[in-house]
């Protein structure tokens, strides 16, 4: 189920034209957001983020996009989307068509999109995850960097170079040669007590589920987290490595190169995560 400002399609149907200016300059940012029941997993957190991420990108905000009008718009379209209890959302927020590299205008659409999730709950799997390096580009190491923007070229090229090397997923490098995040997360290692995640300075996602670690991490008495740039000698030496995202939580990586992962401190911090995303309403 598609909502385009305001107006609900089917996945089938044609909404835009060659001109969207998504498609043809990645103009555009977007939300991928877990909804359970009708509930928002972090919905502040996400509303909040974009439209900060908007503001940098010099988009003119409506009046009326209020966090009740994307909660509701949110909502609407997953009671559409029927036979499904919990949703994966994307909220896309694009310029209006118009201009070269230099818009006409600053104004925008939205467009959500809606499609089923297996399970309501962040699970852990279990199943080997076999990681490797990227090192065919690298990541800047700037603000636009942090923003969930369109322009994924990077790792849609390392998720072909995964796919056709049979690993789970890759890890991206900045122009420094420090390790930054995976294709689809952010990146936390865990060596004895210390639980080490790249900064933001870095270049990687200015991630939702990397800001609710860090924060219940912070409260643990019996972990310490840090957010540190991580060299690639640190994988191979780590007791656990695990990837964020808002779809999946958590996801232990087992093995890297000639080096086999356990993931207990991912089975801990997997309940907590569900715990504070239900509470969080």
């Amino acid at each position: 189920m598609i909502n385009f400002n305001g107006e609900l399609y089917r996945d089938h149907d044609t909404i835009f034209n060659q001109d969207n200016r998504g498609f043809l300059y990645g103009d555009a940012l977007f939300e991928t957001i877990r909804v359970v029941n009708g509930h928002i997993y972090f919905l502040e957190d996400h509303y909040f983020r974009l439209m900060s991420s908007m503001r940098i990108l010099r988009m003119e905000i409506p009046m009326n996009f209020t966090m009740e009008f994307f909660e509701d718009e949110i909502k609407r379209t997953t009671l559409a989307n029927e036979n499904a209890q919990a949703h994966r959302i994307r909220f896309s927020v694009f310029r209006n068509n118009g201009g070269l590299y230099t818009p006409k205008t600053n104004d925008t659409s939205y467009l959500v999109s809606a499609k089923k999730l297996e399970t309501p709950f962040y699970v852990l799997d279990g199943l080997p995850y076999e990681v490797e390096l990227f090192k065919d580009f690298f990541v800047n190491k700037d603000m636009l960097s942090n923003l969930k923007t369109n322009n994924k070229v990077l790792p849609v090229v390392a998720g072909i170079y995964a796919k056709e090397n049979d690993y789970a997923n890759c890890l991206l490098l900045n122009l420094e040669k420090s390790v930054v995040e995976a294709i689809n997360g952010n990146l936390f290692l865990v060596s004895g007590n210390t639980i080490k995640t790249p900064p933001l300075k870095d270049g990687c996602l200015d991630g939702i589920i990397r800001k609710k670690l860090i924060s219940i991490l912070k409260d643990d008495e019996h972990l310490n987290v840090v957010e540190e740039s991580i060299s690639p000698f640190e994988l191979q030496k780590a007791d656990e490595i695990f990837i964020t995202n808002t779809i999946s939580g958590i996801i232990p990586v087992t093995k890297y190169r000639k080096k086999e992962f356990n993931y207990e401190i991912a089975k801990k911090l997997v309940g907590r995560l569900n715990a504070i995303a239900r509470l969080v309403v």
